[in-house]
């Protein structure tokens, strides 16, 4: 299994809205940077993200998992993107805020700290076990 972590604005997107999609999940577009584009195709039924509260909040509240593998976006006229299909899993009983993750050592070389504005980005086992410690779970 890979690990993730996926931005969205609560105002636009929030893990409210991922939670009452329920069962069957969304899809996961609007992504238009080849980088998290490489990174969508990557993914793997089955495999966790991290659900990233961007702009407002600054932190990850929830993890969710990855139920149908990268197809087109249709809402790209260009055709180059695409997307996926998540379902919501789990909240964190206490969301990670970026500050601390920025503070802590053990995370210094996560891309959410180096690369802070991609918007789909891989996450290690080891970051991925850090987090979830200290959201609680």
């Amino acid at each position: 299994m890979a690990y993730w972590l996926i931005k969205s604005e609560p105002a636009k997107w929030s893990w409210q809205n991922q939670v009452d999609a329920g069962k069957d999940g969304t899809f996961w577009n609007g992504v238009r940077n080849h980088s998290a584009k490489l990174n969508l195709m990557a993914m793997q039924l089955g495999d966790r993200a991290f659900f990233y509260h961007s702009n407002e909040g600054k932190e990850i509240v929830g993890i969710v998992e990855v139920i149908k593998t990268y197809y087109p976006d249709p809402s790209d006229a260009s055709g180059k993107f695409g997307m996926v299909d998540v379902r919501a899993v789990a909240p964190l009983k206490t969301p990670v805020k970026l500050d601390a993750i920025k503070r802590d050592p053990r995370l210094n070389g996560m891309v959410l700290v180096n690369n802070s504005r991609l918007s789909v980005q891989p996450v290690s086992e080891n970051e991925w076990k850090i987090i979830c410690a200290e959201g609680g779970l």
